[in-house]
Order: structure tokens, then sequence, then C-alpha cells
């Protein structure tokens, strides 16, 4: 664990303060928490989300030649217009 200084407005220190002596914890405790959920948020709801997007378009008829697909979306005259500058 490392050390870090922050500089709170009286607002945010005094609803923190409030906060910390209500659940008798530390306001440390209060911004390591409220920082690891914004910041690094729960793995396994992540982990959930990940898999319930996996195959969401595996009906669409676009995809269902994906090698094809990519070669569409990646012809262009880009080549083209390079030669003639």
């Amino acid at each position: 664990m490392r050390r870090t200084q922050l500089y709170l407005d009286d607002e945010l220190w005094d609803a923190l303060h409030a906060q910390a002596r209500r659940e008798q914890t530390t306001i440390s405790e209060l911004v390591r928490r409220a920082a690891r959920d914004r910041y690094v948020g729960n793995r396994e709801e992540r982990a959930r989300a990940m898999k319930a997007i996996v195959g969401m378009w595996a009906d669409r008829p676009e995809f269902s030649d994906p090698e094809a697909y990519v070669r569409k979306m990646r012809q262009d005259d880009r080549l083209e217009r390079l030669r003639r500058s």
C-alpha cells in the first residue's frame, strides 16, 4: 500500500467524515473503496458482462463469412491516392 495526500473541499470532507462516523470506519477507507469501485470495479461483474456480449451478432448475415467481411471493410483507394500524390 502507498501513502498519498489529497486536498478535499469542506463539503466533501464533511460528507466523508459523517459517512465514516456512521460506518465506523476511516475517511481513508471510504476514499480507497470509492476509488476501487470507480477505477477497478467489480471483476466478477465485468467478466459476466464480457461473457454476455460473446456471440451477440452471431445471427447477423453480414458476419456469416468473417474473412469476406474484413476484406470488404479493408477495400479502399488509399494506395491509389498515395500514388497520385
